[in-house]
């Protein structure tokens, strides 16, 4: 499988380190060469026949002789791959999750550390501003934790305010979230927020990133990241917002990914609420209750299951995948295909099938278990 042994992830990483080469040509690259290995290694004429642009062709060519300053930030880079916990997706990865790969222009490359099977697990994007009123903060934290309590995965920005609430809210309730960054994993921004990073990979969390592991904070790396939270999650909930808060770009990006968007009401007299108002007047799921996101994502309370109010496990599944669901593992794309349904659809079934236990998930895909 592309991108699995340490070999294949250390040339994969070799690639999107070196400058030059951006998203475009290492998609080019990614489609040409099954094994990345072969890119590095590629003559001129080969590399000139896929169109790469003049800047990409001269930085292999350096790499390829051996140049010192290349070679010793690939040294470090490589370093960091071989932590406990770290690796790096390609967009061709079998693992790569699936509605990400369904946005318009998916990462050709992520950097992980920390559990990477949550990846293919039903998220809920929560995000807000970095400036919460007086509330903001504890109803992030308190709705976060009753969203993991329900069998979701709270996947977030890392910023301070909201997002840094959401991803603690999520870990006091003994759940999992993802952290995804603007910068690389090996420069937590902001800073203040390090220990968090350390508790989210140590609760079973992940840390997700499409920047080299050394890259710095840049402005124009958060919009490119937002999309990312939105793409990774089934709907996305904007906790608290202003007017121009980066959030409501997460939100419209949602929106261009056919994803659910959700809102909570504020004050009209919090300039924080602002943005909330404006997606609530244009369209976006009124929030006052964790029930009233899981209603729109058709998602039942785990909390109701375990007390056996939900569906019997031997009553057949009123489901329209459970007649393309075999006992024969296959992938939430194959699904998608053969049911017609959108991918942001089948995944909520699968979550419902397998709350209720008629679906089982493993590393081969869904199947039946009844």
């Amino acid at each position: 499988m592309p991108g699995s042994s340490l070999a294949s992830q250390q040339a994969w990483l070799t690639l999107s380190l070196l400058d030059g080469i951006g998203p475009q040509s290492l998609n080019r690259l990614l489609h040409q060469f099954p094994d990345p290995a072969d890119a590095l290694a590629a003559d001129l004429l080969t590399l000139q026949s896929i169109g790469l642009r003049p800047a990409a062709l001269d930085v292999i060519q350096r790499y390829q002789q051996g140049e010192s300053a290349l070679h010793a930030r690939l040294e470090m880079a490589q370093r960091w791959l071989e932590q406990p916990d770290c690796r790096v997706l390609p967009l061709d990865s079998a693992d790569y999750p699936e509605l990400l790969r369904r946005i318009p222009d998916p990462p050709p490359l992520l950097y992980l550390q920390g559990n990477s099977s949550l990846l293919h697990d039903p998220q809920l994007a929560m995000v807000g501003t970095r400036h919460p009123g007086p509330h903001g903060a504890a109803t992030a934290r308190q709705f976060a934790r009753s969203f993991v309590e329900s069998g979701l995965v709270v996947t977030s920005g890392m910023a301070l305010g909201i997002d840094g609430a959401c991803h603690q809210g999520a870990l006091d309730g003994g759940g999992q979230t993802i952290a995804v960054w603007g910068t690389g994993l090996d420069n937590c921004y902001p800073k203040r927020h390090r220990a968090l990073a350390r508790a989210i990979v140590e609760q079973g969390g992940l840390l997700v990133s499409e920047q080299a592991p050394d890259a710095p904070a840049h402005a124009g790396q958060f919009p490119r990241r937002n999309r990312i939270i939105s793409g990774l999650s089934l709907g996305t909930l904007v906790v608290e917002a202003s007017l121009n808060s980066g959030s409501l770009i997460t939100a419209r990006l949602a929106l261009e990914q056919n994803r659910e968007v959700f809102a909570m009401p504020g004050s009209i007299h919090n300039a924080q609420a602002k943005g909330c108002h404006r997606l609530l007047r244009e369209g976006a799921h009124l929030v006052e209750t964790v029930q009233d996101v899981l209603e729109v994502l058709r998602l039942p309370l785990r909390a109701a299951l375990e007390a056996g109010t939900g569906s019997s496990t031997a009553a057949t599944p009123d489901s329209p995948l459970w007649p393309v669901l075999d006992h024969h593992p296959v992938s939430a794309d194959w699904l998608a295909e053969h049911s017609g349904l959108p991918i942001e659809r089948v995944m909520q079934e699968l979550l419902e099938l397998e709350l209720d236990g008629h679906v089982q998930h493993t590393p081969h895909g869904y199947s039946r278990q009844t």
